[in-house]
């Protein structure tokens, strides 16, 4: 995979031209489509004889709602492929220039080519190849400005705030970064590089459960830590916040104040229950945490240079307060809208006297809620709404009265950025010609809707934690007499922060909390301490079956899900194709990744043993007519079977109808969609009466490895019992 293909597609216009949120083949928002896919053109339909009235045969018996749903995304025409012609483009530019060679004009403007008349796809950064620009029709968050060279600029240092508060010893900003025990640290390096650990259960809140993971060495663990508190003063915030705090977080409660010790003791945290009634909540102490690092750091620097200032030639005054560059808070988001969010949140707890570039960052980021339909659930309203665009990047300087949006990345003190967006900040393939030393001296990394940023590219997340906190490659005007031990040892990762929310846990997850969160000061993961099952909130009573397979590990889990699917689903579904033609069996195959919707659509596509089996497909990539008539055929029997991916639900929610089965390949990492494709799409046919509530069926395949998805799906205690279970491989429920 190029590295920097979003990993899901799709298209969905709105009006004409380059969007910047969802639609259009270059559009960079929900779905967006990064250059054209060959089509796939094996799909089977059950009169292949009536080939060349497909689509108008489609519009005829395509559901209503499917139409209306996707008329101002053809209306647009970014999604509309023309003919091609018989003659290649480049011969007839050729030709073109041949014949006005000989005539005369007056000199003519470069034209800059809008986003479709492109002829080209997108190349996003491709390995081995020195391409380090966007080549969209411009860049809205590029940013010219020259770098300070320092860790503050001139018009930083007349700050006239009182620094009383710096000098709190039982301040964890202090223990944890400023009075670092080497020693302490040189122990924790020591258990990271041998997996020494001390792992304990916490107690919490009620309804959730905290595992705390530290070294067995750690000395700082009883140190300047903050407990639970109902009070904002017990945060130990600057002064200059506490107000508007105590405005913006009246009450605590049960469960922020829990959080906001572990969050403000810098420890790390995933915190693996970030619901839409959450989401504020959650949003307001990360912004209050990274101002609050912010402003300390750098009112200790301010501090420091006026103690150099006075002191003497011969005095031996060291201060050791920076790091290489000025970047200390890395915030990873999904979309513009929720950047939006975040910096309005900034915005209203530091109160700035002047916003510098605020009307472009309006312009840029700022777009009116979508007026989504009701049927539409609540994390897709809060996801989507706005401007959802997913390629973005933003520095953030603070002045003792200003606010700069797009400040330069080696003069900002905060950076926002969605995955995509700072990986092709970072730049090319090539080594040598990359740039991440802006990552080199951050503090604290906060990953909001992490379990968004696993439906667009996790590859980029990765890519980020991995060049984070490493040596950099210019000084950047760096003062090395000033820059922390830590940083200089290279030992700084270990000083890091990282607080990741999402809405469950993955592999994914689990995988970047045992890597990248390696904090001196421990780590704990927050859960849910019991899932009830999503498949007791359907809503209708149907019978759901779960059939388990044996997996060896998890590398070879692909295969084996594949092997048991070609072997005991595929049979079945051959056995349906006997029967009378023409009426459809409404068969719906729901697999979560797209690998293995690409295996199993060759499979059905090329397969001796499927060949009178008729199905279509939807995936992220799907163009917006061959949905619909993917979506008609479905519905009107034309296609037995109906394959459809995950990510193609995230970004889309389509109202599928005709639905009488469904075969989930694996279980959905989102809870939420077992719930909206087992039982809507089946409640529907079953009050349309095109299916009898006693036919209509869910059937699942799972492993071992599925724990995390198959706990949140039947429950906690039923997917203990049905892993452990030695009497069969088959589950059902009514």
């Amino acid at each position: 995979m190029a590295p920097f293909a979003r990993g899901r597609r799709g298209t969905r216009g709105r009006g004409s031209g380059p969007s910047r949120g969802r639609g259009g083949n270059f559009s960079r928002g929900r779905g967006a489509s990064r250059g054209k896919r060959p089509t796939f053109h094996s799909t089977r339909v059950e009169e292949p004889h009536a080939e060349n009235s497909d689509q108008s045969q489609a519009s005829d018996i395509e559901p209503p709602e499917a139409a209306e749903e996707d008329l101002d995304a053809e209306s647009s025409g970014s999604d509309v492929e023309e003919p091609a012609g018989t003659i290649k483009p480049y011969n007839a530019l050729l030709q073109s220039l041949n014949r006005e060679s000989n005539i005369v004009q007056p000199p003519q403007k470069r034209r800059k080519f809008a986003l479709d008349d492109a002829l080209e796809p997108h190349p996003a950064i491709v390995k081995n190849e020195d391409v380090t620009v966007q080549s969209f029709q411009e860049d809205i968050d590029h940013v010219e400005e020259p770098e300070d060279g320092a860790d503050l600029a001139p018009e930083d240092m007349d700050d006239a705030e009182s620094f009383d508060d710096i000098e709190n010893t039982s301040d964890p900003f202090e223990v944890h970064l400023a009075a670092v025990d080497e020693e302490a640290l040189a122990g924790c390096i020591k258990d990271a590089a041998e997996s020494k650990w001390l792992t304990q259960k916490l107690a919490f809140h009620p309804g959730w459960k905290a595992l705390s993971i530290s070294y067995q060495s750690n000395l700082l663990q009883s140190k300047g830590l903050i407990s639970s508190s109902n009070r904002l003063n017990d945060l130990q915030l600057k002064q200059r916040l506490e107000l508007t705090a105590g405005k913006l977080l009246q009450d605590l409660g049960d469960l922020n104040r829990h959080l906001a010790a572990y969050i403000f003791n810098y420890q790390d945290m995933l915190f693996c229950d970030r619901v839409p009634k959450v989401g504020q909540d959650l949003r307001n102490f990360m912004c209050l945490h990274a101002l609050n690092h912010v402003f300390k750091t750098r009112d200790r620097v301010i501090k420091n240079n006026a103690r150099l200032s006075k002191a003497e030639a011969a005095d031996d005054v060291e201060c050791r307060d920076q790091g290489f560059t000025r970047p200390k808070v890395l915030m990873l988001l999904p979309t513009r809208q929720a950047c939006v969010k975040a910096i309005d949140t900034i915005v209203s707890l530091c109160e700035p006297e002047q916003q510098e570039n605020k009307k472009r960052f309006q312009d840029s980021y700022m777009q009116p809620d979508d007026d989504f339909s009701e049927d539409k659930p609540e994390d897709f309203r809060k996801l989507f709404g706005g401007n959802d665009d997913d390629m973005f990047r933003l520095g953030m300087k603070f002045t003792r009265k200003t606010v700069k949006y797009f400040s330069q990345f080696y003069n900002s003190d905060i950076i926002f950025a969605s995955p995509l967006g700072l990986r092709m900040a970072i730049g090319a393939e090539d080594a040598k010609k990359q740039d991440h030393d802006f990552l080199s001296s951050i503090e604290v990394v906060i990953v909001d809707q992490a379990d968004a940023l696993l439906m667009q590219n996790w590859e980029h997340v990765e890519y980020i934690f991995d060049h984070l906190n490493l040596q950099p490659k210019e000084t950047h005007g760096c003062d090395f007499s000033r820059v922390r031990n830590w940083y200089l040892d290279g030992n700084s990762r270990y000083l890091r922060q990282t607080i990741v929310f999402t809405a469950f846990n993955t592999p994914e997850l689990n995988k970047l909390y045992g890597h990248h969160m390696l904090n001196m000061a421990g780590r704990v993961k927050i859960c849910r301490e019991e899932y009830s099952g999503s498949m007791l909130e359907l809503g209708t009573q149907i019978k759901q079956t779960f059939s388990r397979f044996e997996s060896s590990q998890p590398v070879a889990d692909p295969d084996a899900r594949f092997k048991y699917f070609t072997t005991t689903i595929v049979p079945s579904l051959t056995k349906l194709s006997k029967t009378k033609t023409g009426t459809g069996h409404g068969v719906l195959i729901f697999t979560p990744s797209y690998m293995d919707f690409v295996r199993v659509r060759n499979f059905l596509a090329n397969s001796n043993s499927t060949q009178n089996v008729s199905f279509g497909s939807i995936s992220e990539y799907t163009p917006v007519r061959d949905v619909a008539r993917a979506r008609s055929h479905f519905f009107s029997g034309r296609h037995s079977v109906l394959l459809y991916t995950g990510r193609a639900h995230h970004f889309r929610r389509y109202h599928l109808r005709g639905v009488r089965s469904v075969m989930m390949y694996a279980l959905p990492d989102n809870p939420i969609f077992y719930q909206e494709i087992a039982g809507g799409y089946l409640a529907t046919s079953i009050g349309e009466g095109r299916v009898d509530p006693m036919e209509a069926s869910v059937r699942s395949i799972f492993s071992k490895w599925d724990i995390l998805k198959l706990e949140r799906v039947v429950g906690s205690k039923r997917s203990s019992a049905m892993l452990k279970e030695k009497g069969g491989d088959t589950f059902d429920f009514l």
